[in-house]
């Protein structure tokens, strides 16, 4: 999950060549006129990709609590940033209609996500925010997804456009299933009581 994340990211930064030719196929002049926008979206959702699995590491949370808190003050800016290009890129988007609003409910979703998890640990609900945590990388996280969906729905033959809006939703709303699973089994788990500490 993390090498996919990183790809993403990593690829996603071509966009700052200002080459129109590394655009999607069809977006080139709207991009170019949005040019600003694209590339808040795409710089700030890639810090919070690429930044948001090392946000889970146990080890890093215990042995370095300060490290984990500034990482995840950077990931909640960048979420912000990506979140707000991203509904502004919304309005743009390829696939009409539905791809439209698959994008912005994505964007809304986002900001209001990270917004609760935010609030919980200024609260002390440490449990609380590692869920609401969970559920914002899904989201984050569906800037890979959404590039899987597409190549599984042009291999099923599906025309560009429909695939576009189809995957405007499936991308992220697959991922906050998952999330719920996940979230769901970590408060199922039941500590292991080693004999010492019976």
């Amino acid at each position: 999950m993390t090498g996919l994340a990183l790809m993403v990211a990593l690829a996603s930064l071509r966009y700052f060549s200002l080459n129109p030719l590394v655009f999607i196929p069809g977006q080139q002049a709207a991009y170019l006129a949005n040019l600003g926008t694209l590339l808040l979206h795409v710089g700030a959702g890639s810090v919070a990709l690429a930044l948001g699995p090392l946000q889970f590491l146990g080890r890093l949370r215990s042995r370095h609590p300060r490290v984990h808190r500034t990482l995840g003050r950077v990931y909640l800016v960048a979420v912000l940033l990506a979140g707000v290009g991203g509904l502004g890129l919304s309005r743009i988007a390829q696939g009409g209609p539905m791809a439209r609003l698959g994008f912005a409910t994505l964007a809304v979703a986002l900001l209001i996500v990270t917004g609760t998890a935010t609030v919980a640990i200024l609260r002390g609900r440490v449990t609380a925010h590692r869920a609401w945590m969970t559920r914002s990388y899904a989201l984050i996280f569906s800037a890979v997804t959404f590039r899987l969906w597409l190549g599984i729905f042009a291999a099923l033959g599906l025309p560009f456009e429909q695939a576009y809006a189809v995957g405007s939703w499936t991308c992220w709303l697959i991922n906050l299933l998952v999330a719920e699973a996940i979230i769901t089994a970590a408060r199922t788990r039941r500590p292991v009581l080693t004999p010492a500490a019976q």
